[in-house]
């Protein structure tokens, strides 16, 4: 990519929760030119948002409409219990749902679970945010089941949790809206993403390999003979012509005395 080819950056969402900061790191040191524009979005809006450009690219929560956007899933989280630091379950460093049978579990609306039977007992009614929630849980009115990573975004000192067994999983992916070919810096971040090097073939952007000491110093050897040959050639001699003269047609037979 060069010149006006280059877009002057490139805009990655991503949602509550998902930290994007060490795939940011490497690429500021691969691509310091192009600034890196980070978007939180709602995890119930980032398609959404993604497929009207908002942004070239996003950290989302799976599932995602496959017939508008890309998906390449990245990891799953685990999912946990919130809970007060006092309440009896903290006894245990795993939970399973049938634990949470007597409990009032929180239902946000913007929860993240797909769940088919939520456990325990159903609140009166559902917060409408995960923060809204927590602060049910500090007051001690229920539980909250979530991905690990909302639970430490929302961390408390008088709330605690712990991961909870067979419980329905989010998954995390990188996103972005379908297009042919897919966008250069996209495929930048995807290489980043996947950990490819910086010398990758897959990568646009990519620097071209550079050789090891051995085969620098087998191709200076190579050059070496390939110049001396040459000198050779341009003088008219190779071994056995005498400077001036004809070939002998002896090489190194010494003559009787």
């Amino acid at each position: 990519m060069t010149g006006s080819d280059i877009p002057s950056s490139f805009r990655l969402a991503y949602v509550p929760g998902v930290t994007p900061t060490k795939w940011v790191r490497v690429w500021h040191e691969r691509l310091p030119g192009t600034p890196l524009e980070l978007i939180q979005v709602p995890p119930a809006e980032a398609g959404r948002l993604l497929a009207d450009g908002v942004a070239e690219a996003g950290l989302v929560r799976l599932p995602v409409d496959r017939d508008v956007l890309s998906a390449i899933p990245l990891y799953t989280e685990t999912t946990v219990v919130v809970i007060p630091k006092d309440h009896a379950v903290t006894a245990a460093e795993e939970v399973t749902l049938p634990d949470l049978a007597d409990e009032i579990v929180l239902h946000p609306l913007d929860d993240l679970l797909d769940w088919e039977t939520l456990p325990g007992r159903p609140a009166i009614e559902r917060p409408a945010t995960t923060a809204d929630a927590i602060e049910l849980v500090a007051a001690g009115v229920g539980v909250l089941l979530v991905p690990q990573s909302l639970a430490r975004l929302h961390h408390r000192k008088d709330l605690t949790y712990r991961p909870v067994l067979e419980a329905p999983e989010s998954r995390v992916a990188l996103s972005w809206p379908q297009e042919e070919p897919t966008p250069d810096l996209v495929e930048e971040f995807i290489g980043i993403v996947r950990g490819r090097t910086v010398n990758s073939t897959r990568g646009r952007a990519a620097t071209p390999p550079q050789p090891s000491a051995k085969e620098k110093a087998k191709a200076k050897r190579a050059g070496t003979a390939t110049g001396s040959a040459r000198k050779q050639a341009a003088t008219g001699r190779h071994a056995g012509t005498p400077k001036g003269g004809k070939p002998t047609g002896k090489r190194g037979k010494p003559r009787g005395r």
